[in-house]
């Protein structure tokens, strides 16, 4: 049988390197760029060149700047929102995910091991002051995913082949000297042996769990014999390999598990990243409406001092024309003192909620002066709907089921679970291996000038250049065969079984962790829709307690001025109590706002809600414009 064309075959299909592609991956904020190659030469060396990564970006997009008018910046929620998803550092660490998974699936394709590389979600920051506020955010997310970073790295079962070809190459250049005792063979006391070996070689491991190995070898001998009838005399040979796993390591299933795994944790880190924006996202919003909520807070504690100063000159003209003891002054006085003390609270609040806010909305914080020193103006004003329109709870379930990112995580984790499964399963099986073996060998040189013609004439066949090796290789004319298999049994085998038993256990509870988060999906959207009927009705009763603080001032006032009353005391309690309810009406509206973000996060439509793109978020650039005001609005 003739073999020589399929060696030819065999070798210009191993020899025919698969090209590595070199697109260039990139984002806003992250580049990837391999090394510039030289002519021609870089065809070959570029799968050795290193790759790129751009410097970690520490500016803030244009859109920071362009927002700021004479030291203060001027934001809607839906400017705070798009700078967030442009400057904001937890995203933008968050943003590395998909490229890192991307770069460990490129490592899984050539045969390498799986890397964890998931980073796991930061919760947003939060307002400085809560009081009245309520967060109920118990069982949403908050990061971290179920696996870190959906990192399931093999560590069992067999070992991915190495999908990667490779070639290897040797050279050998020797000179040997060996003292004969017996000069009957060599003919001489001292025998040289100048030789040069050459071996190239490609070899390349399979799915299928094959692996094929491709060797050329030539040596060439200069003996100082005349004994010998060839000298220099050129030994060769082409050598192929075939390894087939049949139990353990056998099958695409088993070998291309890294790979699927690697794929899977591509989707986790882009669920990670949204999960992230978020987030980050329903932090920025409600340290938005919290500013505001601390804003109006600070007029109505103003507006409190203002009635406190007036009730105050008021007093002392009364006493000093003798128509009010001396003691209501005093009285007064400490009034004035107490509002003080609020305002000075209440304007503490705003400033360092605009600490948080800016620090939240630019990638460096507050380290730039220019930043430090500006004011954040909002301009929008919390509006309650009049009527809260919501579908049936059983509905809203099903919707966020749909779309909650953490179901879909731990759904990954189960399916990146099973996969992996095949490696340790596949591991109980014993290992046994069939093998086969063809290999062409050669000899050709010149005839021994030395040689004294004690053994005869030198075959023609044998006498000849490099050429006539190669000849004699691919002609086959002095070929070996072999095959055969190889089995190793492992007795008792407990380590594998171990194993196994270990990723089915972790698979179940994986599967008790995803029902878990079902189950927390129901209790948030339910939850969410009491706390969004709750907050409400808080407001709508805040709203009645003011108007009716309101009447009793104004009541209070008419008795005193009517001198129906000569005691302030009454007066003094209602512009207190109107304060105090105020106050709690600004509170709830800012309960409303907390109570709106949570529902739309327990039905995982924060991105909808808020018009965000996926797309815009991952890059680090949004489109929409911001909307500058063109007179500097009140503060």
């Amino acid at each position: 049988m003739k073999l020589s064309l399929t060696f030819a075959r065999l070798a210009i299909l191993l020899m025919a390197l698969p090209a590595i592609p070199q697109a260039a991956a990139q984002s806003a904020d992250i580049t990837i760029t391999p090394a510039k190659p030289m002519p021609v030469v870089g065809l070959f060396t570029r799968p050795y060149q290193p790759r790129y990564i751009s410097p970690v970006n520490l500016g803030n997009t244009n859109r920071l700047e362009s927002l700021l008018r004479g030291g203060n910046l001027y934001l809607t929620v839906e400017d705070a929102i798009a700078l967030v998803l442009e400057n904001n550092v937890d995203i933008a660490i968050q943003r590395y995910g998909p490229f890192l998974s991307r770069e460990v699936l490129r490592r899984a394709e050539g045969g390498g091991l799986l890397r964890g590389v998931g980073t796991a979600v930061l919760p947003g920051p939060i307002s400085v002051s809560l009081a009245g506020v309520s967060t109920n955010t118990n069982g949403l997310p908050t990061g971290g995913g179920i696996g870190t970073g959906g990192a399931v790295v093999t560590q069992v079962g067999p070992a991915p082949p190495a999908l990667d070809p490779q070639m290897f190459a040797y050279a050998n250049f020797q000179h040997q000297t060996s003292p004969q005792s017996n000069t009957l063979l060599a003919e001489t006391n001292a025998l040289t042996n100048d030789t040069r070996t050459f071996q190239f070689g490609y070899s390349q491991g399979f799915l299928t769990g094959t692996n094929a190995q491709l060797t050329f070898y030539s040596s060439r001998s200069t003996l100082n014999s005349p004994a010998s009838l060839i000298n220099p005399a050129t030994t060769a040979y082409l050598d192929l390999t075939v390894t087939q796993n049949l139990l353990q390591g056998f099958g695409r299933a088993v070998n291309n598990r890294n790979i699927r795994v690697a794929r899977n944790n591509q989707k986790y880190t882009d669920l990670q990243l949204k999960e992230q924006v978020i987030a980050t996202v329903s932090s920025v919003i409600n340290l938005y409406w919290d500013l505001v909520s601390f804003i109006d807070d600070v007029h109505i504690k103003e507006q409190a001092l203002q009635a406190a100063k007036k009730q105050f000159e008021d007093n002392k003209t009364a006493s000093s024309i003798g128509t009010l003891p001396r003691i209501e002054v005093t009285r007064a006085e400490a009034e004035v003192s107490a509002r003080e003390e609020e305002l000075l609270i209440s304007q503490t609040n705003v400033a360092q909620q605009e600490t948080i806010l800016k620090s939240t909305l630019s990638r460096t914080g507050v380290a730039s002066a220019s930043m430090d020193e500006v004011h954040v103006i909002p301009l929008n004003r919390i509006e309650i709907p009049k009527l809260e329109t919501l579908k049936p709870v059983k509905d809203l379930v099903t919707d966020a089921l749909a779309v909650r990112p953490e179901i879909e995580q731990a759904r990954v984790n189960i399916e990146s679970s099973m996969i992996s499964m095949n490696g340790s399963k596949n591991a109980l099986k014993p290992l046994l291996q069939a093998f086969a073996e063809f290999t062409n060998n050669a000899l050709s040189g010149n005839v021994n000038a030395l040689y004294n013609g004690a053994s005869g004439v030198p075959d023609p066949y044998f006498v000849g250049g490099y050429g006539n090796v190669l000849g004699q290789v691919f002609k086959r004319d002095f070929p070996n065969y072999s095959a055969g298999f190889s089995l190793n049994i492992p007795f008792r085998n407990r380590a594998a079984q171990a194993d196994y038993v270990t990723d089915q256990l972790m698979l179940r509870q994986s599967e008790l962790q995803l029902q878990r988060v079902i189950n927390q999906v129901r209790v948030d959207v339910k939850n969410g829709v009491i706390g969004l009927q709750q907050a409400r009705a808080r407001y709508e009763a805040a709203v009645r307690t003011r108007v009716l603080a309101e009447q009793t001032l104004d009541a209070e006032q008419k008795k005193f001025q009517f001198s129906l009353s000569p005691d302030l005391t009454g007066v003094v309690q209602a512009q207190r109590d109107l304060a105090a309810d105020q106050s709690a009406e600004v509170q709830a509206m800012a309960n409303y706002t907390h109570a709106k973000v949570a529902f739309d996060l327990a039905l995982g439509k924060t991105l909808e809600t808020n018009n965000i793109s996926m797309d815009e978020a991952a890059v680090g650039k949004v489109a929409r414009q911001s909307l500058i005001p063109v007179e500097e609005p009140k503060r």
